[in-house]
């Protein structure tokens, strides 16, 4: 993994010997004999060696080379590789002309940070949570000097490795990391994209001043979370789960967010986007075939998850480090 060695170059103020241990104990359980990791490890490598001879990044898609760069033979073994990365949760992606329609039109999502955006042309960014890439590649577009990614999940690391193997760009990273790391990267970002993550945290407002602590003075943070309606600035906490996710524990108002925000040390604290959930931006495809939006919804009352809750909003939040 030389490749990711050149971006700590970048980041003087980071913990070098303490990333680079904990790269070194990731990349040993990776190349392990077992199971778990073969059945991800494997696939890449039977792969990634073959190249794109296009890109692009701009559209809601992100296609990444065409049918003619590779042969009939490389294509059935490529479609073999990339459905067995499935559950494909964001997307959608084209590789080698092959369309791969994810769980989740990010696309949308994509579009409603865009007004927020920052200029993201030689900036140094960190995607928390950044699953398959997807939004990593949509940066991309925008020429930033590096892309960090934090994915502990090795199903969603070997899929963006052998994503990335075909297209080639070199200022894209993976770290085998979660946001419990980013003490380990102070003062290092000037941009920072925290999607879908929040309220998955036991201690939210403690992981926002992590976040405020990894970034340069001036930085921007884009927030995207569920969150219930309301005016008040308060948040639930589901007694097991919440639209039959475990794990999720406090699920905000718009203005409990702000607040959080506030009080991690961020400062100019927007709320600049806020919309209900529906099965047109989160549903079954024939690439996620398990339960989704639709499952997780009370079939008599749609304003209700499954258990009673309040169906979610998502909500966005921009405030400046």
């Amino acid at each position: 993994m030389a490749e990711q060695d050149d971006y700590l170059q970048l980041l003087p103020t980071a913990r070098h010997a303490e990333i680079l241990a904990l790269r070194r104990e990731n990349q040993r359980k990776l190349h392990s004999r077992k199971k778990g990791f073969l059945a991800y490890r494997l696939p890449y490598e039977s792969v990634r060696h073959l190249r794109a001879s296009s890109l692009d990044l701009a559209g809601d898609v992100v296609r990444i080379g065409s049918s003619a760069d590779i042969t009939a033979e490389d294509r059935q073994r490529v479609y073999q590789v990339l459905r067995g990365f499935m559950p494909w949760r964001k997307g959608p992606f084209q590789v080698f002309g092959m369309d791969i329609d994810a769980e989740w039109r990010s696309n949308r999502k994509w579009d409603r940070l865009l007004p927020a955006l920052p200029d993201l042309k030689g900036k140094i960014i960190a995607d928390i949570g950044c699953n398959n890439g997807y939004y990593m590649f949509r940066m991309a577009h925008y020429q930033p000097r590096a892309v960090i990614g934090f994915e502990p999940y090795h199903h969603h690391y070997f899929t963006f490795l052998t994503l990335n193997s075909f297209a080639g760009l070199a200022n894209l990273h993976l770290e085998l990391l979660g946001v419990e790391h980013l003490p380990l990267y102070e003062a290092c970002f000037d941009v920072v994209f925290l999607m879908g993550i929040i309220y998955h945290r036991i201690s939210p407002v403690e992981m926002l001043k992590e976040v405020w602590q990894s970034m340069k003075k001036g930085g921007t943070l884009l927030v995207e979370s569920q969150a219930i309606p309301g005016d008040a600035p308060v948040a639930l906490f589901p007694e097991e789960r919440y639209a039959k996710v475990p794990g999720t524990y406090f699920v905000p108002t718009a203005s409990c967010l702000q607040n959080w925000m506030k009080r991690a040390g961020f400062r100019e604290v927007e709320i600049f986007c806020s919309h209900a959930m529906s099965n047109e931006e989160q549903r079954r495809t024939e690439w996620m075939v398990f339960e989704s939006y639709d499952d997780f919804i009370d079939a008599r009352n749609p304003a209700l998850t499954v258990e009673g809750y309040p169906a979610p909003l998502r909500v966005f939040v921009r405030g400046m480090a």
